[in-house]
């Protein structure tokens, strides 16, 4: 009896390394210190010197029930991408900086390539936020997870000054709300997107003209990262007073959690469009208005709220990184909440 007959393969494990280096190299930082494979990762805090008050910021989460779609279309490469941005935007909307990143893989089975697609894909969000991946972990758990299955998590962290933190406290009465264009589902509601949708391969192979190619390629589509929309909105001198990550719980939940007390958002419904995907899921699966604003981003993927002066200048910086915006309500006095009218 050895430990690859107890089922875990240590060589599948060194191949599965070699396979990921490339990608890793692709995201280095010059403040990242050692070589790839050591014990942990080391970054240099030289880079926070010349910083007044520097306050470090982490995020962590994971890609939750959308691993199921990759599983079944055997599509690795861009659900590295979605933990990434799950973790990266969360630090972005406190105002700080992704410094470097680290991931969590459990596996039933260590197939190497496969385990080299997802790591292709963290190195890619990695890139888009400008962090280094300074390490991570492949666990091989047989008898606990399916041979073809895995689980996928990670963690940032970044930096601000202290007094550039964003906290929400500066927000009045009158100050607009400026919505960044996600890029379809982003990675949250998989659970309800399984029950309205047959989950194989031929249902998600299926075209569908409305959202101009196939169910399984929208679902899939990894989650936008707005690190660089943020970046711009400061450098051109934009305070921005709130920022609020649109992700599980939708609208209701994440909104009223950039907002002080008494301050109230509105949201204006037509003034963007929503994507088609969620009216296709909202028609399939006979759900209501108010569940897919409280379990959806409905084609907003974060909100900012600024002083009216600067709304112009917001919405052109983020123009300028690449993202849509659309001005998309105010704030007003009134119980902490948000309305969707």
């Amino acid at each position: 009896m050895d430990y690859k007959k107890a089922g875990v393969d240590i060589e599948a494990g060194y191949r599965s390394v070699e396979l990921m280096k490339e990608y890793v190299k692709g995201t280095m930082r010059p403040e990242v210190m050692g070589g790839i494979g050591g014990f942990s990762g080391a970054f240099s805090a030289g880079a926070l010197k010349g910083m007044e008050n520097p306050v470090l910021l982490s995020g962590t989460d994971g890609v939750g029930t959308k691993l199921k779609l990759a599983f079944l279309l055997d599509r690795h490469d861009t659900v590295g991408i979605d933990c990434v941005a799950m973790c990266v935007n969360d630090v972005a909307c406190a105002g700080g900086e992704p410094l470097f990143f680290l991931d969590y893989i459990a596996c039933g089975r260590n197939f190497p390539e496969k385990i080299a697609d997802i790591v292709k894909g963290v190195a890619e969000g990695c890139k888009q936020a400008g962090a280094a991946l300074v390490g991570g972990e492949t666990a091989e758990h047989p008898d606990l997870m399916p041979e073809e299955e895995y689980d996928l998590a990670g963690f940032s962290v970044g930096v601000v000054e202290e007094k550039d933190l964003i906290t929400g406290a500066e927000i009045r009465e009158g100050d607009v709300l400026i919505g960044l264009a996600s890029s379809g589902v982003h990675s949250n509601g998989f659970s309800l997107v399984r029950s309205v949708f047959e989950m194989t391969r031929e249902s998600l192979d299926t075209y569908y003209e409305e959202l101009g190619g196939t169910l399984g390629e929208i679902l899939l589509t990894p989650t936008k990262i707005y690190v660089k929309a943020l970046k711009a909105v400061k450098e051109a001198g934009v305070r921005v007073k709130g920022a609020s990550h649109i992700t599980g719980g939708g609208f209701y939940e994440n909104i009223p959690r950039m907002l002080p007390e008494g301050i109230r958002a509105e949201i204006r419904k037509d003034s963007y469009q929503v994507p088609a995907i969620f009216r296709l899921l909202q028609e399939k699966g006979d759900i209501g208005e108010q569940v897919m604003y409280n379990t959806y981003n409905m084609g907003l993927g974060m909100v900012l709220a600024v002083s009216p002066e600067d709304a112009d200048i917001t919405m052109e910086a983020i123009r300028r990184a690449g993202e849509t915006p659309y001005r998309v309500g105010l704030c007003k006095a009134g119980e902490k909440g948000v309305d969707i009218c």
